[in-house]
């Protein structure tokens, strides 16, 4: 009789990078006979993907190991990992503070989960956080058949950009673009197994700068290459900076139909100033600039953004400044923040803003964003989109997908199922999605 799987649990923190890393440590591990499940109770190893952006961080991955501790002791041959970049900044000292932890590993080296599991097994408690020599993807196993009709592609990792507030650098490291043939391999053998939409993923996405049969290739290159692979329905790509969205990439967008027109492009603050000493190296004016060449290139593009309130300076004209920033740029949704000192950067030593100042500016920032969003979502209504149906609904016979604009569409329909892409009269629009019906087209 075979022996039964062994079960894996991880819990994933932070951006949609740990989202593609947890699949593929998932996949690393389901070649040593391990497969996933939701239950952390009768899971034989647990792995804790961590995220080092937001304030605590380090502490609320603490707290989760400290609820695993009844798990360790009612079942002593429990592994339990921390990858990710709490990982990566903390450690050792992440099995100092709390021994439980097998086993310790960065965000550059979890192609050596395996044998990390092995050492685990012959008595050792490795931990893993140098920065490798070898490409990881080049060690990990082939992606399984897909279950969804999405997929993420990492294809550029690590940031150069040092703004004062972040750790990414120092957690992630120096931007590395992967070759594009890699990457066309990656995603030809994705649609092979039913992926329809793609989202190419980086730190620094649009700064990729891979390597092709005839030079390094920019985004925009790499995307209108992607769009040649028959079955790829849709291409997006997250997260970018300001400062790399070149012509040729802007360009794309007006050319590629597969392109979706919604982009993610993080300024954080509307003030020159703010902007200055968060080492941006760029001006709320660029960056304006910058929006009216998207576009022109495409008209019908809808803007996401990042937002920090209350970093160290910022006084109330610096405030009002980022508020006239969006009130002029019309953003679709946007991500807002107090700012959180983090160890080890710049801004970290700098003197805060009062807390209840700045949860005031959290709170006027977000009520003029959510107006926006509310007002992007009702100008769908009577419009014609395609969504790509993902899952089944709450309700008997509807179907859940995204817009091209990212906006979840519902519909009640027959004929649909995973991987549908459907032309969709929006007829209702409520604040997280909208409702529509199935053209004739």
């Amino acid at each position: 009789m075979a022996d039964a799987p062994k079960k894996l649990h991880i819990k994933t923190y932070g951006c949609q990078m740990n989202v593609y890393d947890s699949e593929r440590m998932a996949e690393a591990m389901g070649g040593e006979g391990y497969v996933l499940t939701d239950d952390v109770a009768e899971a034989d190893m647990v792995l804790l993907n961590t995220c080092h952006i937001r304030e605590k961080a380090a502490e609320k991955v603490y707290s989760d190991l400290g609820r695993l501790r009844p798990f360790k002791e009612a079942k002593p041959d429990l592994k339990i990992g921390v990858a990710g970049c709490v990982a990566q900044a903390e450690g050792e000292e992440i099995q100092r503070r709390m021994p439980l932890v097998d086993l310790v590993v960065g965000s550059q080296n979890y192609h050596r989960l395996p044998a990390m599991v092995k050492a685990v097994d012959a008595g050792e408690k490795p931990v893993d956080t140098e920065f490798p020599a070898e490409d990881k993807f080049d060690h990990l196993p082939q992606r399984p058949v897909s279950a969804r009709p999405t997929a993420f592609l990492t294809v550029q990792e690590g940031c150069d950009k040092f703004c004062a507030f972040c750790v990414v650098p120092y957690t992630r490291g120096s931007e590395i673009s992967r070759p594009v043939s890699k990457v066309l391999s990656e995603a030809q053998k994705l649609v092979d197994k039913g992926v329809r939409e793609i989202t190419l993923l980086g730190q620094n996405v649009n700064g990729y700068h891979g390597e092709g049969p005839d030079g390094d290739w920019g985004l925009g290159r790499l995307v209108r290459e992607l769009a040649r692979i028959e079955g790829l329905e849709r291409i997006r790509y997250t997260t970018s900076h300001p400062n790399d969205m070149d012509d040729d990439l802007i360009a794309a967008h007006g050319e590629e139909p597969k392109l979706m027109p919604y982009l993610h492009l993080p300024v954080q603050s509307g003030s020159d100033r703010i902007l200055k000493a968060m080492n941006r190296k760029h001006s709320a004016e660029a960056y304006i600039r910058l929006i009216e060449k998207i576009r022109a290139a495409r008209p019908d593009m809808m803007l996401s953004g990042d937002f920090i309130v209350g970093f160290p300076g910022e006084t109330d004209q610096d405030f009002e400044d980022t508020l006239a920033l969006i009130r002029e740029v019309r953003y679709g949704a946007a991500f807002s923040f107090k700012y959180s000192a983090r160890p080890g950067t710049p801004a970290a030593d700098r003197p805060p803003v009062e807390a209840a100042i700045a949860d005031q500016r959290l709170q006027a920032l977000q009520a003029l964003v959510t107006e926006q969003q509310r007002a992007a979502q009702l100008a769908m209504v009577g419009r014609e989109v395609s969504v790509l149906f993902e899952k089944p609904g709450r309700l008997p016979g509807q179907w859940v997908g995204k817009s091209d604009y990212l906006q979840a569409v519902h519909v009640a329909g027959e004929g649909i199922g995973p991987g549908s892409l459907r032309r969709v009269r929006i007829t209702a629009s409520a604040p997280n999605s909208l409702a529509g019906e199935l053209t004739a087209g």
